[in-house]
Parts: C-alpha cells; sequence; structure tokens
C-alpha cells in the first residue's frame, strides 16, 4: 500500500515550547533544592507576560526571587529580545501552591501520582540511523534543530527563535520512500524579504537531510503566509502540553494524552512513558523486533501497574508473550522502581522540551537515560 504521512516539529521558540520549558526549568530549580520535589508546573505566555501555576511539594522550595530568575534566564536562552517579548521585560505572575495533601499521601506510599495509559515505541529504519525513531519524526527534529543551531551560531542572520516544520514522506508499507513535500516556517527580522528567508532555510535544508529527502523545489514551502515578524508568544499565546504528538512519536504510534512538561517523575504519564521506551528502544536494538508498540495503565496511590501490553506488528522474532513476561520480569515498572531505573530525580529536563523527548542521545550527566541501551544484551541472552 502506498500512502502519504506527515510528521510535524516546532522550535524551541514556539510559544508552547517556550512554556514547556519554562516549566521544566522550574522543575529542574525544584530538584536542586530537594531530588525528592514533586512539582506540576503549567505555564502560560503571552505579550511579554509569563504566568505559571500548580503544585509543588518538597523539603525546601525555591523563593519568589529564585523562580522569576529562572524564568527570565530561560527565556533569554531561547533567545527572546523583542519587543512584544523581551525576557528583561517580562510580568511574571506566580501562582504556585502545596501539593494537594490527598495526593501527596497516595505518592507517599508509593503509589502512581496519577491515573493514566502511557505508550512507549521504537522503530528500526533499514538504511537510517534514526536512534530508533520513526523516519518523519527524526528528520523534521532535526530540521529544525539544525536551524537553531545555525541561529545560534550566526550562520543563519536575521532569523528568528519561533519556527515550525512538516515533512510529508511517500510510503510504501512501513517503509519510506522519498519526501512529497517539505514546510519550513521561520519567524525573522524585518530586514529579511521572503526570499532570503528561503535561501537560508534552503541551505540548511542540505546539511541536515539526507540528499534522497530532499525534495525538488517546488515541493518545499517556506513561509507560505508571506511575512513572520510577529512571533512567539507576542505573535500567539503559549501554553505548557499543547505539543504532545511532537514531543513523542509524531503520530506515528499513540499517545496516552498526558503531558511531560512541568511534572516530575512521581507523575507516571512522564515517568512511565519515558520506561516504556526505553524498554521497546532496547527490544528493538536486541534485534527481536523490527518495530515495538508497548501500553501500560496505572491507578493513583498503587504501585503496581494496571496492565501492560505489547504489539510488534507482526515483526516479533520471538513470542511476544513471553517477551513481555521477561520484560516484566527484568525490570521493576512500580513508580519507585522507575524513577530509581533511570534515574529520575536529577535536574536533567530543560533538555526535553524541545525537538522531542524521545530520538536522542543518553547523556553522562543523566538526561535522556531512556534512550541507554543497556538492556539489549541482557534480553538477547533470554532467547
Amino acid at each position: 500500500m502506498t500512502y502519504l504521512f506527515t510528521s510535524e516539529s516546532v522550535s524551541e521558540g514556539h510559544p508552547d515550547k517556550v512554556c514547556d520549558r519554562i516549566s521544566d526549568a522550574l522543575l529542574d530549580l525544584h530538584l536542586k533544592h530537594d531530588p525528592h520535589a514533586r512539582t506540576a508546573v503549567e505555564t502560560m505566555a503571552t505579550t511579554n507576560r509569563v504566568i505559571i501555576a500548580g503544585e509543588t511539594a518538597a523539603g525546601k522550595l525555591p523563593d519568589n526571587e529564585e523562580i522569576e530568575d529562572c524564568i527570565r534566564q530561560t527565556v533569554k536562552e531561547i533567545g527572546y529580545e523583542q519587543p512584544g517579548f523581551d525576557w528583561r521585560r517580562l510580568q511574571i505572575e506566580n501562582y504556585l501552591h502545596r501539593q494537594s495533601a490527598d495526593i501527596a499521601a497516595g505518592i507517599g506510599s508509593g503509589g502512581a501520582g496519577d491515573q493514566g495509559i502511557m505508550f512507549g515505541y521504537a522503530k528500526k529504519e533499514p538504511g537510517y540511523l534514526t536512534e530508533y525513531m520513526p523516519l518523519g519524526t527524526y528528520l523534521v527534529n532535526k530540521i529544525l534543530k539544525d536551524l537553531k543551531n545555525a541561529r545560534r551560531e550566526q550562520k543563519a542572520p536575521g532569523l528568528e527563535p519561533d519556527a515550525k516544520a512538516q515533512i510529508t514522506l511517500l510510503c510504501e508499507g512501513r517503509k519510506a520512500v522519498k519526501t512529497a513535500t517539505l514546510l519550513v516556517s521561520c519567524q525573522h527580522q524585518e530586514k529579511l524579504t521572503p526570499e532570503d528567508v528561503r535561501e537560508i532555510i534552503l541551505e540548511q535544508l542540505k546539511a541536515s537531510l539526507p540528499e534522497e529527502f530532499i525534495p525538488a523545489p517546488q515541493n518545499i514551502l517556506t513561509n507560505p503566509a508571506g511575512r513572520f515578524i510577529i512571533g512567539g508568544p507576542d505573535g500567539d499565546t503559549g501554553l505548557t502540553g499543547r505539543k504532545i504528538i511532537a514531543d513523542t512519536y509524531g503520530g506515528y504510534a499513540p499517545h496516552g494524552g498526558g503531558a511531560f512538561s512541568g511534572k516530575d517523575a512521581s507523575k507516571v504519564d512522564r515517568s512511565a512513558a519515558y520506561m516504556l521506551r526505553y524498554l521497546a528502544k532496547n527490544i528493538v536494538a536486541a534485534g527481536l523486533a523490527g518495530e515495538c508498540l508497548l501500553q501500560i495503565s496505572y491507578a493513583i496511590g498503587r504501585r503496581l501497574p494496571l496492565s501492560l501490553h505489547i504489539d510488534c506488528k507482526g515483526t516479533c522474532k520471538v513470542d511476544e508473550n513471553k517477551l513481555l513476561e521477561t520484560v516484566r520480569e527484568m525490570v521493576d515498572l512500580t513508580p519507585s522502581g522507575i524513577i530509581n531505573h533511570l534515574g529520575l530525580r536529577k535536574p536533567i529536563y530543560s533538555s526535553t522540551s524541545a525537538y522531542g523527548h524521545f530520538g536522542r542521545q543518553a547523556l553522562p550527566n543523566g538526561e535522556f537515560s531512556w534512550e541507554k541501551l543497556d538492556l539489549s544484551e541482557e534480553l538477547k541472552k533470554c532467547f
């Protein structure tokens, strides 16, 4: 079967991603004060204004000055010094308050911080190193990451932080064949013409994409609405948690519905999704399947998951039921077990807030620990 499939990504300067970044920066700030801190931080950003609200619990909480400084520094790092959104001019409203005693009691006993369903996914794309991600998702994130790096390194003069991209791939079965359409929209300074912006973007695409996935020029759309000078939260109000598909698998796999940013690891909609990505990636890396989808569910206040499901889309080389039981025996899927296995009490979350939580490189400081492949050899030995 031949069909088209589109994946989307947005940059760190997109209004919703600004909010995700602030929420995760505040989570990291709380974890620096107390590794056992619990947070659920929501952010709204609009013209020169940032509003935060949510629940926190910690032995030592950051004070208002630290919180405000964290927000300003985060916006500065993204690159906003524009009349309508400038880290120096922001009005900040803080409505954080203590976590509900009822929720705290359930988590304190080792239970999940909420009910919900979570998914994890991995896929091997023959011929391409995509970190076990769907090719479209991997490529569209790479385009915007490379564009961000070019902007910061002064290789794309005149471009601003807000950007979006979409890639539509022509697929045959489960395999991508070529790019049908590529769309990149990027905020820019007034001095640049649409032709200038297009030239910069086309040059960057040559460095970002495999040659066979660069479409003909007529199939590359750049700023199709024309001028894109007013951007970021000044052009469009942002909220935490509104880019959950771009955060994960770009629509190639289901999503449980819970956003990640601003939530500490006691919230299983974040930590369990990370664990399932880790397990799916190691299963595929071990050669036990070409593709793997896992689902898990929890009840608030309960330690053990209510269900665990696997679907390898017909690519499994071993018995799926045995594989599922092997995974159950190898890892502790209680909230505390997940936190300990992946080291999720560290301030490692700010870097997850843009360009995808998955398909990244695990770093020595603990960032993206769920991308490690340290379970694959052990899995191989079981079959």
